[in-house]
């Protein structure tokens, strides 16, 4: 295989290579935590083809995922040894995220000056590192100005504890609000065949600014692995069965139409639908790093794959069809979660410290 080319996020210096590795499914949300030392192991295994940029955040476990990877960087290949990896850190582009917290079973956002800086430190404790490559706010904190937000950021790349800024599911007009206190050098969003409400407004507010792209969920959530069997093969704890309403009952017979459109185009193309709709994703730039999770050595392999597929301005535009914007049936989160399209800030003059 040829080796993983590397790509820059932003305008202030940031390499990673053109996939990343996204690390939630390990420790949370999908299931029960998997053994440790297989995703040590898998992780390892990422490193070493090749795939180096890692993405967690403090909200997986909760802190579980973030100490996990913590603990890469102490245990060789053969993950039941401990062996201190030489090298391993400066080998990885390590992003985390802070904003969210789980209370009483409602999701609670933060990006106030206190709380970034805490968060900041517990993640640097947990990951055992003393700087963060690329530290993201998970949500935009709507009670608290962006511009109060990303000057206790600017504060932390200062002084060294983190080196480039990031934000997730933020709108255009949060990130020029952002932008003009400090450079964001990538955001991270929701970016696949069945998620292409961004194109429109989002990602050219992105690029006019120089800000890389991080696309999650570029599989959607699992989708374009097995289609609707995907249920079928994920434990009761999943919340894909009851937070995703594209995945539920009501949905999932239209939106399996568009998986079996892709399956067909993939099997002509002789490739697997999932490396079809990742390869879809690679070529929308050079300033996108999709980030497709998994907790098995074998769907890395098939992932990672992807990078070798090219598709042709025809090809494109044949599933630019098939996954049409109206295409999909559901919403992608059930309502409350908050996302970029009602992510918007007080302006700063309106805002008082608690």
């Amino acid at each position: 295989m040829a080796p993983v080319k590397r790509i820059k996020l932003g305008s202030q210096g940031l390499e990673v290579s053109a996939q990343g590795l996204g690390c939630m499914g390990m420790s949370a949300f999908y299931g029960p935590p998997k053994p440790e030392p297989e995703m040590i192991a898998l992780i390892h295994h990422a490193i070493n083809s090749g795939i180096t940029f890692l993405d967690t955040s403090d909200v997986y476990g909760p802190h579980t995922n973030e100490i996990l990877l913590g603990k890469v960087q102490y245990f060789s290949l053969f993950p039941y040894f401990l062996a201190l990896k030489e090298g391993m850190r400066e080998r990885v582009e390590l992003a985390t995220k802070f904003g969210i917290i789980f209370a009483d079973g409602k999701m609670e956002i933060h990006g106030d000056p206190a709380y970034v800086r805490a968060a900041c430190e517990a993640s640097l404790k947990r990951l055992d590192v003393d700087c963060i490559d690329l530290y993201y706010q998970h949500r935009i904190d709507s009670k608290v100005p962006i511009e109060v937000t990303i000057g206790e950021l600017k504060k932390l790349v200062e002084e060294g504890k983190i080196k480039y800024i990031g934000l997730s599911e933020a709108s255009a007009s949060t990130i020029r609000r952002a932008h003009a206190i400090h450079p964001i050098t990538a955001v991270q969003l929701e970016w696949s065949l069945w998620s292409r409400d961004v194109e429109e407004e989002i990602v050219p507010t992105y690029r006019e600014l120089g800000i890389g792209i991080v696309a999650y969920s570029p599989l959607g959530q699992g989708f374009f692995s097995s289609g609707a069997k995907l249920l079928e093969n994920i434990s009761t704890d999943d919340v894909r069965r009851v937070h995703f309403p594209r995945l539920q009952p009501e949905n999932l017979d239209h939106n399996k139409m568009l998986f079996d459109l892709v399956n067909e185009m993939a099997a002509k193309k002789g490739c697997t639908t999932s490396q079809l709709a990742l390869a879809w994703v690679h070529h929308q730039g050079d300033d996108v790093c999709p980030i497709p999770g998994t907790t098995k050595i074998g769907n890395f392999n098939e992932n990672i794959k992807a990078l070798s597929v090219k598709l042709t301005p025809e090809e494109m535009t044949e599933l630019e069809f098939i996954a049409a914007a109206d295409a999909v049936k559901g919403d992608r989160y059930i309502s409350g979660v908050t996302t970029y399209k009602n992510s918007e800030t007080p302006p700063l003059s309106s805002w008082k410290a608690s």
